[in-house]
Order: structure tokens, then sequence, then C-alpha cells
């Protein structure tokens, strides 16, 4: 089945990208395009991991897999109920990635990895005051990154231009590729 925006086809769109790379600011604006819901992944995580962060020290995987088993949970009810809905989800490593989408078949998901240079995604990080994510933790979400490969069919947004333009280009991909049927 491919994807087709016009006639309302479910999608679920997972936004990935390090701490500052604008998950949230694009995921809200995208939803709102694509008239659906926006999901944060801070949101799936436990208050243990949450206090870990606040206090400087990066998640391990022990940490990090009950929280990819609860985001992977959503999607697959997203799925279940044919509903569409954006999640942003730092998703740094492809195991992770493999977790959210084990099972989820290939035209009901985008994957969309916002990527930006260190130093302008510091820049944002310096500049928050309401998160719980210290810019200290910059360097490990660095280390931990896989930029996603070309089987995972990743759409790349560069982040440095205003979130609408991110937004638009972003939709402009996913109906290119629902017209060629490769969501």
């Amino acid at each position: 089945m491919a994807l087709n925006l016009e006639n309302g086809d479910p999608i679920v769109v997972v936004l990935m990208g390090v701490s500052g790379s604008g998950k949230s600011t694009v995921g809200k604006l995208l939803a709102e395009n694509l008239g659906c819901s926006y999901f944060d992944a801070d949101d799936f995580h436990a208050p243990e991991a949450i206090a870990k962060m606040k206090s400087g020290q990066p998640l391990d995987d022990r940490d990090r897999m009950p929280w990819l088993a609860r985001i992977a949970q959503k999607i697959e009810l997203l799925v279940a109920d044919d509903e569409s809905g954006v999640i942003g989800c730092s998703a740094l490593k492809r195991a992770y990635r493999d977790i959210l989408f084990d099972g989820i078949p290939r035209d009901r998901f985008a994957l969309v990895f916002l990527r930006g240079s260190y130093d302008l995604i510091r820049g944002r990080m310096a500049s928050r005051r309401d998160h719980f994510m210290p810019p200290s933790l910059l360097d490990s979400q660095f280390q931990q990154l896989e930029e996603p490969t070309r089987d995972e069919q990743p759409i790349k947004v560069d982040i440095a231009p205003a979130p609408e333009t991110i937004v638009a280009a972003i939709l402009r991909e996913i109906a290119r590729r629902a017209t060629m049927g490769a969501a």
C-alpha cells in the first residue's frame, strides 16, 4: 500500500536527532500540518532517567530499553488504530530505531533525521530554559549518534533554516515518496 496524503492515509513520523536539534519545535508544527497529534519521547522517560540526566549523567542502554519499548508501543497503537502521529525521539542508534519500527509496515512510517552542526545545537541548548537535558550532555549525544543509513530510508533535513522551512521540506519529501510508493 503506497501512502497517499491526499486520501488521508495514516503515517507515523519519527523525528530523530540529538537533544537540541528541534524535534519538539519541528514536531509540533509538522503534526499541526498533518492534522495529527505530537508525542514527545521525553514524556515516556521514567522519573529516574530524567533525574539522571538532570544530574548531568548520560543514560545507558539499560535506562533506554524500557523507554524505547514504551515509544514502540505507542507507534504500534497508532498503526493498529489507523492514526497518524508525529513522535520526537532521539533514536540515536540503529538498534534503537530497529526497536521502534519492529514489525511496522514500511509504508506506515517515515524516519526524519534532523541534523545540524555541534556549534549550532550547543548554542540552542545553552539558550533554552525549561529542559532537563543540560548542554554538558551534548557531547555524549554526538558520541552515541549513528546517522541513519540508506537502507533505513531516512529523510535527512538540515536544521539551520526556520522551523516552517524544515516542515515544508519534510512534507514535500513525504509526499514525493508517497507518489513513488516508498514512504
